[in-house]
Parts: C-alpha cells; sequence; structure tokens
C-alpha cells in the first residue's frame, strides 16, 4: 500500500464487504436515488442505542446533540429507555431545540452570545428547559448584561465544568482537552458559592468530559505497542479524575445540597464514567453513528449506522475510478485519521497524490475495475454529526429499503457552527 494511504480496517474486512459492487444493502435501498446522499442504517443505529445502554449500567444516557444533527432521530433515540435528556453545543441550537419542543436541554460549552441570553431569560418556557455551562464570572455579567431592560428577566439554570485534562510532571505534561479553568474541588465550590449568591442564577449540575478517554481509541490496528501505552495512560487517568471528580462534587454539593445532576463520559468511556457513584448521568452521541475515530476501542464495537455515497463520475484507466466531491476532512488536528474513509465496496483507496478532493476524488484499487459510470461508493466520515453539515437530507434504511427520508440541521436551514 503506498504511504499515507488510509485504511482503517488492516486485516478486518467491514460488514457488507462479501458484497460484490453495485450489490451491497445500501445500493439496493437507494437504487433509485442519484448520489451524492447520506443514509442512516436504523438496525445499526437501534442496535448502537442498545448496545450504550447496556454499558451505561442504569445511569440516564444524555444524547450529544452535535454527534446526530437531526431532529427526527433525536426524537428517536430519546424515546428509548436509557436515554434521557440533551447535551446541545450552541446557545442558539438549545434554543431552536427548546422551541422545538424538546426539555432538558445542558448547553456543554459557555457563550457569548448576547441575544441568545436575552431570548433565554426573556422566556420562562426557555429558561426552564435550557441549563447554561459557565466557567467563569465574566460569563455571569455577559448573560446579565443582555437580560431585559432592568436586569430582571427568568432564572438562569447553571451548570459548572471540572476540567479532567491528566497531569504529569508537575503539571508540566497535560494529556487531555483544553476546557475549563476549574481544575480543584476549591476552585470549582468557590463560583459555585458565586453563582449560588448571585440573584436570577441557579445552580443545577455539574459537568466532567474526559476526552482523552472517551474519544481517543486503545487498539489501533498496526499499533500495539502505542496501543498499550495509551491503555496505560486511561487508565491512570480514569483513577486519577474519579477521586478528584468525587471531591469535586462533594464541595460543590456542600454550597449546593440540591444539585440535580453530575454529567460525564463520552461514548468511548460509558461503561467507566457509569462506575463511579459520584456521577449520576453520563453523555454519549457519537456511538450511535459510530464513525470511523469509533473503530479502535477494545471495551465495544458498533456497528457504522451513518454512510455517505458519491457516484462513479469517471474511470480514467485500470484500477481507478472517480467519484464526484467527497472531500469532507473532520474537525481536530489535521491527519490521515480525519479523512472520510472509503468503505464499500472494499478494497478502495484514495490516490496519495490526491486524497479526498473538493469537487472530484480518484479511488485506487482492484474493486475499482468492478465500478461502472453512475454507481456509488460509500464513504464513512471520521467524525459522527459533522456529515450532516454536508447534506440536507438523511434517508432512513431499514434492511433494503428506504423507509423515511428526514432534514438534517442543514435541511432545516440550520448551521449553528
Amino acid at each position: 500500500m503506498p504511504p499515507h494511504t488510509v485504511d482503517t480496517y488492516g486485516d478486518k474486512a467491514p460488514p457488507h464487504a462479501l458484497h460484490p459492487a453495485g450489490e451491497t444493502p445500501f445500493d439496493r435501498a437507494t437504487a433509485h436515488l442519484d448520489a451524492p446522499l447520506a443514509v442512516v442504517d436504523l438496525q445499526a443505529f437501534d442496535a448502537n442505542a442498545a448496545d450504550l445502554v447496556r454499558r451505561s449500567k442504569g445511569k440516564p444516557i444524555r444524547v450529544a446533540s452535535k454527534s446526530v444533527r437531526c431532529r427526527a432521530l433525536l426524537e428517536r433515540v430519546l424515546a428509548r429507555d436509557g436515554f434521557a435528556g440533551i447535551m446541545s453545543f450552541t446557545l442558539a441550537e438549545s434554543l431552536w431545540l427548546a422551541r422545538s419542543g424538546f426539555t432538558d436541554i445542558l448547553l456543554a460549552y459557555p457563550s457569548a452570545d448576547r441575544a441568545g441570553f436575552a431570548g433565554l431569560t426573556g422566556d420562562a418556557r426557555l429558561a426552564a428547559a435550557v441549563t447554561v455551562m459557565v466557567d467563569d464570572p465574566a460569563q455571569l455579567d455577559l448573560i446579565d448584561a443582555a437580560r431585559p431592560a432592568g436586569g430582571a428577566g427568568e432564572e438562569v439554570r447553571v451548570c459548572l465544568e471540572l476540567d479532567t485534562s491528566y497531569r504529569l510532571m508537575g503539571g508540566k505534561v497535560r494529556v487531555g482537552a483544553r476546557r475549563s479553568p476549574l481544575r480543584t474541588p476549591d476552585r470549582l465550590a468557590a463560583l459555585a458559592r458565586t453563582v449560588v449568591r448571585r440573584p436570577g442564577f441557579r445552580l443545577v449540575g455539574l459537568m466532567a468530559y474526559e476526552g482523552h478517554v472517551a474519544g481517543v481509541g486503545d487498539d489501533v490496528a498496526g499499533k500495539p505497542v502505542f496501543s498499550r501505552a495509551i491503555r496505560m495512560m486511561q487508565a491512570a487517568a480514569r483513577k486519577e479524575l474519579a477521586q478528584r471528580r468525587w471531591e469535586a462534587v462533594r464541595a460543590v454539593r456542600a454550597v449546593a445540597p440540591r444539585l440535580e445532576f453530575v454529567n460525564g463520559g463520552g461514548t468511548g468511556s460509558v461503561q467507566h464514567t457509569a462506575a463511579e457513584a459520584a456521577v449520576t448521568e453520563v453523555a454519549a452521541g457519537s456511538g450511535l453513528y459510530v464513525p470511523r475515530l469509533f473503530d479502535n476501542f477494545r471495551s465495544f464495537s458498533g456497528r457504522p449506522a451513518a454512510l455517505f455515497a458519491q457516484p462513479v463520475v469517471r474511470r480514467p484507466g485500470p484500477g481507478v475510478v472517480t467519484v464526484l466531491g467527497g472531500g469532507y476532512p473532520a474537525s481536530g488536528a489535521a491527519g490521515p485519521d480525519r479523512l472520510p474513509v472509503p468503505y464499500l465496496p472494499a478494497g478502495l483507496r484514495y490516490d496519495p497524490q490526491e486524497g479526498p478532493g473538493e469537487v472530484q476524488t480518484p479511488l485506487l484499487g482492484p474493486a475499482a475495475d468492478g465500478l461502472r459510470i453512475g454507481d456509488k461508493v460509500w464513504f464513512r466520515h471520521a467524525k459522527a454529526g459533522e456529515l450532516c453539515e454536508r447534506f440536507d437530507q438523511l434517508q432512513l434504511i431499514d434492511g433494503e429499503r428506504v423507509v423515511g427520508t428526514v432534514p438534517t440541521y442543514r435541511g432545516e436551514g440550520h448551521a449553528f457552527l
């Protein structure tokens, strides 16, 4: 294989790989539809949801909306036992979901949306449905400045975020995302006292997202030494965080005894986080679609549920086809793991000189010779919800039939980030 060529599966063939080109269940289900298009396999989606519930060990799962970005599928998963509430990603999205009838919405990131805060504090129904994230008193000032004339308005529900990064060598080495400045129980308790004493705010929750455990695979194909190092790091990080989270919750509850929830985890760490007594709920979203970044975990194996198809538009020569578009990189540090991966038919790979392109993408491999002009090539996105920023609709597939077509956020006219 040429250097830098993406090959997620190594020696393991993906599901459905035994079907020859043009004969996958996805091809048969969408034979009447032209590509580009995106699909969600409902059987896989539901199986992934059931597996998340199994791993959460009875604790409710709050659905991360950024990883779904489709109201119909949010409704579908929230109708299942074991799921409760939404973790949103912008204030504008939170208010839109609340106006659409969703309740118990936790905004997972601080906001500087003054117009949004004016709307939140000016509407009792919205204020009751949405909880905002705070890790700095200046964020409270911004919310107060956005209140209706006179500084009144509705009480704002507040959640504090604990920094979860794992620190080594006296803090000189950090593993994990740069998120909240609130790292110690004392600092959390100090901000909790500020919130409790400040009119117009009510402290209801605490969140701690351990992305270096939940979002980092510990069984990377072809990298056994690296994978062992990741597992050792994650085991140590989980142990340190469990103790610090327990102490943080105790410190905050001493200030706000009626704290409603303590949220933690993510798709890759659901079972570990759910086992902590201090945690009352876990968060997950990517595990519903299972994008390619979630292939490399030892503790669980999901079914790819969200795919997109690009049409073959050229056959430049033997062993090569060209599909329309497909250059949909995911966010994060740039690298091959952020690219979509050709999935079906099995055996296709990118040309290392071109990669996935803005308008066209050459694909190499023996499977190319079985593809005709107009055939579909199926891809998996590196991340979950970001796929929906490229498509207005999702075709819902059950077996070998399209059983519904639903709009994405984009299809409803919204691009929140």
